[in-house]
């Protein structure tokens, strides 16, 4: 018999505080069942397996730091939206570091939910939208995302495994980090544009 109340977006919202509390590859379904109080049969109606939960978590994920960079960045172009755009980042993985972890694992997620999934659609938009406020094209765009999200998930999975011992603080790397890549960017479009008129 389902438990009145309980539904798969419950379901995942609960997976995800289990994974921020516990990390997201010690998630069981369990440990989720006994956090809503029902046995852990109850939880197959609404999820169909843990991989499907850790799948919902991702997406879930996807949702919560986009929004996030979203309401960060709106208004803002060039080293003022880069800057605020990974410290939005930073804070999320902070905050919610399991269910940050799964929007970086690779989680097979189910193909119809992954198909209604506005944050992942949303990310690549908001990450292509503030590059391309450095006059950068393809295949620059695609290269300099990458560039972004190696240096920030880098930092960030460092930082939280106490990867930065030296006394120099890691915010004055972050920000030294911050201005390297605004430098290399502006230098890029630079570059690129010298490229254009001699072309």
């Amino acid at each position: 018999m389902v438990r009145m109340g309980l539904t798969a977006e419950r379901v995942t919202a609960v997976g995800a505080e289990v994974a921020d509390d516990v990390g997201l590859h010690r998630v069981t379904m369990a440990q989720v069942a006994r956090r809503l109080g029902v046995q852990d049969a109850s939880l197959y109606a609404h999820v169909r397996s843990l991989e499907d939960l850790r799948g919902r978590i991702a997406l879930l994920a996807a949702d919560e730091k986009t929004l996030l960079i979203a309401e960060a960045t709106a208004g803002l172009a060039g080293r003022d939206a880069l800057v605020a755009f990974a410290n939005a980042w930073r804070e999320y993985a902070h905050r919610f570091p399991g269910r940050y972890a799964a929007t970086q694992a690779p989680i097979k997620i189910d193909p119809e939910l992954a198909a209604k999934a506005a944050g992942p659609r949303r990310a690549v938009a908001l990450t292509y939208g503030m590059l391309r406020c450095y006059g950068l094209a393809e295949p620059d765009l695609t290269d300099a995302a990458r560039l972004l999200r190696s240096t920030f998930h880098g930092f960030v999975a460092l930082e939280a495994s106490g990867g930065f011992a030296h006394a120099r603080t890691p915010q004055a790397s972050w920000l030294w980090s911050l201005d390297a890549l605004d430098g290399l960017l502006k230098l890029k479009r630079r570059t690129a544009s010298r490229e254009g008129v001699s072309a």
